[in-house]
């Protein structure tokens, strides 16, 4: 089941400036920097994430293949939705991949040639825990 939106990844080759470009159009610095790999954001009303990778590691060859976002949406249980999707005819786009404690993601591309991400996202957890709790107090 998808929960919610995670995660938006953009790829580049030259991931300083990107950062430099996405700083100045938010208006606001990374929360997060993996040196040489990855930028995050936290973005708009519900701090969503926007991920800036660096293009060597992106799971397709970004100049030559699909290009641009990737989009994660939040699941429990990354393996079991993984085999949901493969079994309903998704075929596996990039493997599952730990992104640090709390965070793992993969992909597929479904039968009509659009690649949807899969996430568990220990930051999407939090907030809904946040919402919930606001709106029964």
């Amino acid at each position: 089941m998808l929960r919610g939106l995670t995660t938006t990844n953009f790829f580049a080759d030259d991931l300083d400036a990107a950062t430099t470009w996405y700083t100045r159009f938010f208006g606001i610095e990374p929360y997060f920097t993996v040196p040489g790999g990855y930028v995050e954001y936290r973005i708009g009303d519900y701090h969503h994430e926007f991920g800036i990778v660096h293009s060597d590691h992106a799971p397709h060859d970004t100049r030559t293949g699909p290009a641009g976002a990737i989009t994660y949406w939040a699941v429990d249980d990354l393996h079991a939705t993984l085999d949901r999707l493969t079994e309903l005819g998704a075929t596996p786009h990039d493997h599952p991949t730990v992104r640090g404690e709390g965070y793992a993601t993969a992909s597929v591309v479904d039968p009509f040639g659009n690649v949807l991400g899969i996430m568990t996202n220990a930051h999407y957890h939090a907030t809904l825990d946040r919402l919930t709790t606001t709106r029964t107090t």
